[in-house]
């Protein structure tokens, strides 16, 4: 299968710099946001190019509840451009994709407040028969709204 890419911005309330500098802390994550219930370091050292970190997320709707694990590897981490980057190692969406690169970048909004965080997703499919990740942008907005929502609450 060919290598596809998927992308979303989302706005935020958050200057840049700070938005970034939380989540280059990965261990902070979890207490901003209800969907990721914890973390292990498997290897490495927090927010250093290639550790290795395994998420404990809440998959949910209004009918169920379900616990999953998805590892991943820090493949870039950039503070001047404010770029954070992870390969998925392990979990439920290694079944449908031989490989999944996910790119978060922060941009300061040029002219007013806040900022646009930029999801960039690099995948390939097992097979055509499986559908592109939009549910996995849906989750990184989801948390990257909770986690705006957090460090305004922290002002």
């Amino acid at each position: 299968m060919v290598k596809e890419e998927v992308e979303v911005d989302v706005e935020i309330k958050s200057p840049a710099n700070k938005f970034h500098m939380f989540v280059g802390r990965l261990q902070h994550v979890p207490k901003a946001t209800r969907y990721i219930q914890g973390y292990d370091l498997l290897e490495g050292d927090w927010g250093m190019v290639g550790s290795i970190i395994l998420w404990k997320l809440i998959s949910e709707n209004m009918f169920w509840r379900r616990w999953r694990d998805t590892k991943d590897r820090i493949e870039a981490m950039d503070f001047e451009k404010k770029v954070i980057q992870w390969r998925v190692l392990e979990g439920p969406l290694k079944t449908e994709y031989n490989s999944l690169l996910k790119t978060m970048k922060v941009s300061p909004n040029h002219g007013g407040p806040g900022s646009t965080v930029k999801w960039n997703v690099k995948y390939e499919r097992i097979d055509e028969n499986v559908a592109h990740p939009e549910r996995l942008l849906q989750f990184l907005v989801e948390v990257t709204k909770q986690v705006d929502g957090y460090l305004l609450s922290e002002e």
